[in-house]
């Protein structure tokens, strides 16, 4: 065996995109899974979108590779009732997951569906380094009459492991960090700039600059070229991942990692569980495939394999294959096609 992975399938479109990514994981290696429940699956199962069990089998294994989680079925407004979305809160809670990895790089036969001109999205090869666990989302908030209030908080601890994160993954890039914050303005965004500077001083061999988050926003559209490594903190790296996927035209071909610290990371697709199309056999399984490359090569250390992977995507979409969100129109496949196209070309 090469690993112990927990699979987590979850809602929607994610039991048919993790079983089609665990037949390709199949195809180059051998692993031994462990199917589990989280979000409304588990709602429906166990009042909970992430029981204990769960969350201690993910902790004993290598690696979870996650489907989506949510739909109409679990929407309330009811406080108190138990929602999807927590079982992906619990994982990052859990597992101690900071560091979220978004990498886009548009593949080339995909070039002419960036809504960007092609040259201009043409050597794109970006990774967003983002913190998941602290700042304004985690931070004391409330209302008190007509004032409502969210605090943004930040320790020296919580910067200096993420951008730790961030050098380190350059240093196996191109070597050069955009840290992106708000220090003309923001408290907690001076201190991010001074930690980000001090910490840079071990990593001699990367190459650091600093932007502020709006231009940041303006630079992805006018030149995103100009990327290596964004580090940012948690709503920055929220607004400006979303914003550096659309470059790539499609939500259904975006990986994305969740990691801490010596345990297990999450790996898992950036669109969502995509309710209405459940069940049709249209959903597009490449994020889910390229999300389980970055398992392989982040989680497993399986370079090789990723990289086979990696390739056979490419290579089905080199083969003219489109599902519907790709832009297929009338001769779209679908994902069972898609599937046995990528399996076809693993090497």
């Amino acid at each position: 065996m090469s690993g112990r992975i927990v699979l987590l399938a979850g809602d929607g479109i994610g039991p048919e995109i993790v079983g089609a990514a665990r037949r390709v994981l199949d195809a180059v290696g051998e692993f031994d899974y462990d199917e589990r429940l989280v979000g409304g699956a588990s709602i429906d199962a166990d009042g909970t979108a992430l029981t204990d069990e769960v969350l201690d089998a993910c902790r004993a294994s290598d690696a979870v590779l996650l489907g989506a989680v949510g739909g109409p079925k679990w929407d309330t407004t009811d406080p108190d009732a138990p929602r999807p979305e927590q079982g992906l809160l619990g994982l990052r809670k859990g597992l101690g997951l900071f560091a979220n990895l978004r990498p886009v790089k548009p593949i080339a036969p995909l070039i002419d569906a960036s809504p960007l001109r092609p040259e201009v999205i043409a050597g794109t090869d970006l990774l967003v380094v983002r913190e998941l666990t602290g700042g304004i989302y985690f931070g004391n908030r409330g209302r008190e009459g007509e004032r409502a209030f969210d605090t943004c908080v930040y320790t020296v601890a919580e910067i200096d492991r993420i951008a730790r994160v961030g050098f380190e993954v350059a240093g196996r890039r191109t070597g050069r960090v955009t840290s992106v914050d708000k220090a003309n303005v923001i408290e907690t965004s001076r201190l991010w700039r001074e930690t980000v500077i001090r910490i840079a001083a071990d990593y001699p061999e990367v190459e650091l600059d600093h932007m502020l988050v709006d231009n940041a926003a303006m630079q992805l559209v006018a030149g995103p070229s100009r990327f290596d490594v964004i580090l940012t903190e948690n709503m920055f790296g929220d607004i400006l991942s979303d914003e550096s996927a659309m470059l790539t035209g499609s939500l259904g071909m975006l990986p994305s990692a969740s990691l801490g610290g010596d345990g297990p990371g999450v790996f898992e697709p950036v669109h969502g569980s995509a309710p209405d199309i459940a069940g049709t056999g249209a959903a597009n399984p490449l994020a889910t495939f390229l999300s389980a490359a970055m398992l392989l090569r982040d989680g497993l250390g399986m370079e090789a394999e990723a990289s086979a992977v990696e390739g056979a995507v490419e290579g089905a979409l080199a083969a003219g294959l489109r599902t519907p969100d790709l832009g297929g129109g009338t001769g779209a496949v679908g994902t069972e096609e898609m599937t046995e196209a990528v399996l076809e070309r693993v090497v």
